[in-house]
């Protein structure tokens, strides 16, 4: 079963790669002796996305993706290694969505004459609040 990232784009199973390990943090002797935490690894470059989709995930700055090219996921946040592998391919997901979403451009906005008043009298109001504080002989 593929993990669908668009309409047209998804990653199939194969491309990804598991490890399971021993999960770190609390969990008594469970933790000890099961490995329910799992790494997940995806290379970049080897995968079948489309080379859109490949060189936006490379241009990113993001500790999960090493130099090789290769995005590494540690999910160790459940007890149970199903839950686990869920919720990596979960993150991938998100990283590969991500990479992919065009920002929109700002539109530069101007303040309106009726908020520049505004600000200019609430300016002045302080500054008359501020000369009332001094001594009586500087109210010139």
């Amino acid at each position: 079963m593929a993990l669908p990232i668009s309409n047209r784009v998804s990653i199939e199973d194969w491309e990804i790669e598991w490890h399971a390990i021993r999960s770190s943090g609390a969990g008594g002797q469970n933790v000890n002796k099961v490995a329910t935490a799992v790494h997940l690894r995806f290379d970049i470059r080897a995968s079948s996305l489309p080379d859109q989709y490949k060189e936006r995930l490379l241009e990113r700055r993001d500790r999960r993706i090493t130099r090789d090219g290769v995005i590494v996921i540690k999910a160790q946040r459940f007890r149970s290694q199903d839950k686990n592998r869920e919720d990596a391919l979960t993150r991938l997901e998100a990283i590969v969505r991500n990479a992919t979403a065009v920002a929109r451009r700002r539109k530069p906005t101007k303040p309106s004459q009726r908020a520049k008043r505004k600000r200019l009298d609430a300016k002045t109001r302080r500054g008359r609040t501020k000369t009332l504080r001094t001594s009586p002989s500087r109210h010139d």
